[in-house]
């Protein structure tokens, strides 16, 4: 920030709320509301699992709308907006204890205009005011509580608060606001401003730092956080994160850096044996409460597993890990068994607890894995560390491994099919006991950006493991979106039946652009080609920042400030999406503006993703792709596809492979086709060396030894 410190705004703060209760950290029990529907409010005509959730509350809530924030206005009342979303375990309490009683309900329907927002619906309100909230107080997090002036402009910020809390913020809040208006709008523009700043980026000049050096210094800067023994890095909450794994793997394998592939395999390891990988159901859960991988938030997220499917396919080609393999093959197990939609679209999330209690679906007692497994109980437990030691609470357990399965079949005396015959067994049994148990809720809505996320997660199975039925999975998804998320030929951003449309925002149209342009790689169909174009070209229309030379998160003004996402978190940044689609566009259709665009935006960043590498590996991917040498391989001839499933099975960084099987005028292909065979041409900024028939011919002239399940450090790779 240029104008206003953080510490600035948190020190004001501070002073603004000393007479407020703070110690958020304290959890009160849960009241028991046993009469649901004594109340009903505008939530109820939403359709919002989250915001539906919260319908019978005695707050009279109202959904994110113009009208609400207009009233404010009019009557002059602060606004409470409240923000979480159906899967978050500390929403669901604040639900309970807070929202639902009655004395607070009065303060807040007296004092406020009040606000439900799901974040997942609205990123683009939870963006700005969690903003706000990390501004003023260092950190964020769900439920996310905001108390704000008429003009939206935040004065108060927090998470989860107790009932005795949140009532002693709204009232001394209220007091405040009632009594010093001029200090509560004076603090409230300084926030506000802190926001607009926080968006600010300024247009590169040069691209004089887009080096080799600048990407070693970045990953130095890294290197000293990561966690050596449990992989990932040096948190007491660990997150995936496959964003910044695939790109430490890619800068691993380019670099020849044997430490940091080193990591990358130890990370992947543990997160495969941790319990945050559910090993009786499949999929990930979204994070660990620990810095072991062992106990995990139990909420399982769309996005979290579509990229993990991307990510172990693609650790898959390098490492040869046959776990990768079944990682992958009981995470795609599970979306399909639970998440997935009747139009071949994916559901959004399932809920973390069940019958009130965090986990109670997942977890087992030793005795109910006793009566389960009976007489294979003994070698289950030694498989799945079922000890004293291991005990979750109340005499459960999270599920989680210690040695591969190579290992453990060595130390039973046990061949490797044997194990994975009891392993399937073990899966069985325990999957048909949990049917008797209440499922978790799952939030039903359709979010695009999420299902495009799955789609090149789909492609990146098919390339690794050949399986036709993920590529035409991932073709389904597309066709699903198509069909049910564009209305009045404009792309939305969620859906399900019933819901109002809302306007896609820039990971909409980037994400799905990117997991198009996967699609046309994989299938050679150009119909692909072309929805990534007509994606990219509408984003740049509709979300253009000529002043920072980035893309706005969202359309129109209605929020405090515009946002401006650069960094990543669980989800890449749609801006360095938006960067790769230019790049990858600019190769196929040797567009020298898009290039130049691409490495202009990717320019702005280079002091971000230098100092803060953690937050900026999707930039740190494009400067891969921009400082190291960049190929572009065309298979053109009637044999194209058969050779291009040939070469998807070896990862090759910085290669663009793409296809025809008939005559095509587009640039990498014009003139190529010819009706006596099938060739494959290896370029370089636009320049081919000699046609070659073979695959080994055409990784040789990449500099790589076809060896897909050893590590490459060592050799000449793409140098």
């Amino acid at each position: 920030m240029k104008g206003i410190s953080n510490r600035t705004i948190r020190k004001q703060f501070t002073l603004l709320c000393s007479a407020i209760l703070m110690l958020f950290s304290c959890k009160e029990s849960t009241k028991d509301n046993t009469d649901k529907h004594a109340y009903t409010n505008a939530l109820i005509n939403e359709t919002s699992p989250y915001l539906l959730q919260h319908a019978h509350n005695p707050v009279d809530w109202r959904p994110w709308s113009q009208e609400a924030l207009d009233e404010a206005k009019e009557k002059n009342k602060l606004v409470l907006v409240s923000v979480g979303y159906s899967s978050c375990h500390w929403c669901h309490v604040m639900e309970e204890e807070t929202f639902s009683n009655d004395s607070i309900a009065k303060i807040m329907n007296d004092n406020f205009i009040n606000i439900k927002v799901d974040r997942e619906e609205r990123p683009d309100v939870d963006q700005i005011y969690m903003t706000a909230v990390q501004l003023m107080q260092g950190s964020g997090g769900w439920p996310l509580n905001v108390i704000t002036l008429p003009n939206g402009k935040p004065l108060y910020g927090g998470t989860y608060h107790t009932k005795n809390q949140w009532a002693k913020v709204l009232t001394e809040i209220s007091k405040l606001y009632n009594e010093d208006p001029q200090k509560a709008e004076e603090y409230s523009d300084m926030v506000a401003e802190g926001i607009q700043e926080m968006n600010l980026i300024s247009p590169a000049t040069d691209d004089g730092l887009l080096t080799t050096e600048i990407l070693d210094e970045s990953v130095a800067n890294w290197r000293p956080d990561w966690d050596t023994v449990w992989g990932g890095d040096q948190r007491d909450e660990k997150f995936m994160l496959p964003v910044n794994l695939n790109f430490l793997l890619d800068y691993a394998l380019l670099a020849n850096d044997a430490a940091t592939l080193k990591q990358v395999e130890i990370t992947l390891d543990k997160m495969a044996f941790g319990g945050i990988y559910d090993h009786i159901a499949g999929g990930f859960f979204r994070y660990s409460t620990d810095a072991e991988w062992k106990v995990p938030h139990f909420e399982k997220m769309l996005y979290d597993n579509a990229q993990a499917i991307s990510l172990y396919s693609k650790a898959y080609k390098v490492y040869g890990k046959k776990e990768y393999k079944n990682i992958v093959l009981g995470t795609i197990a599970f979306l399909n068994r639970e998440m997935k939609s009747p139009d071949g679209t994916y559901y959004a999330a399932l809920d973390a607890q069940s019958d009130g209690k965090e986990g109670k679906f997942y977890v087992w007692t030793k005795i109910e894995l006793q009566d389960i497994l009976a007489a294979d109980f003994s070698r289950f437990a030694s498989y799945y560390r079922v000890q004293d030691s291991t005990i979750w609470e109340e005499n459960k357990y999270v599920l989680h491994k210690s040695v591969d399965d190579k290992t453990f079949s060595n130390n039973q005396n046990i061949s490797l099919s044997q194990l994975e015959l009891l392993k399937t067994t073990w899966q069985e049994k325990l999957l048909s006991a949990r049917k008797e148990r209440n499922r978790p809720r799952t939030d039903d809505k359709i979010l695009v950006s999420w299902n495009a996320l799955l789609i090149s997660g789909y492609v990146e199975a098919y390339t690794a493991f050949g399986t036709v039925d993920y590529l035409n999975e991932a073709k389904q998804i597309l066709e699903g979106l198509q069909k049910n998320a564009i209305k009045d030929g404009e792309l939305g951003h969620s859906y399900k039946a019933g819901s109002t449309f809302i306007p896609g925002f820039l990971e909409d149209y980037s994400f799905l652009a990117n997991a198009s342009l996967s699609l046309y790689s994989a299938s050679l169909n150009i119909a692909y080609l072309k929805t990534a174009q007509e994606l990219t070209k509408t984003a740049q229309e509709k979300f253009n920042d000529s002043a920072s030379g980035m893309y706005r998160y969202n359309q129109g003004n209605q929020l405090i400030a515009k946002i401006i996402k650069t960094d990543d978190g669980v989800l890449p940044s749609p801006n360095a999406i938006m960067a790769q689609n230019l790049l990858l566009l600019g190769h196929i259709n040797y567009d020298k503006e898009a290039l130049k665009k691409a490495k202009a935006m990717l320019s702005s960043m280079i002091p971000s993703a230098t100092k803060n590498p953690y937050s900026y590996a999707k930039w740190n991917s494009l400067l891969l792709q921009s400082t190291y040498p960049f190929y572009e391989v065309a298979i053109v001839g009637k044999d194209a596809t058969s050779l291009l499933v040939a070469m998807s099975t070896e990862h090759v960084p910085n290669t663009l492979l793409v296809g025809s099987a008939t005559e095509s005028d587009l640039a990498l292909f014009e003139g190529r086709y010819t009706a006596d065979g099938t060739f494959i041409y290896v370029c370089r900024d636009h320049t081919c060396k000699l046609p070659v028939k073979t695959v080994n011919e055409a990784l040789q002239l990449l500099g790589v030894s076809r060896s897909p399940f050893k590590s490459r450090i060592g050799s000449n790779f793409l140098k």
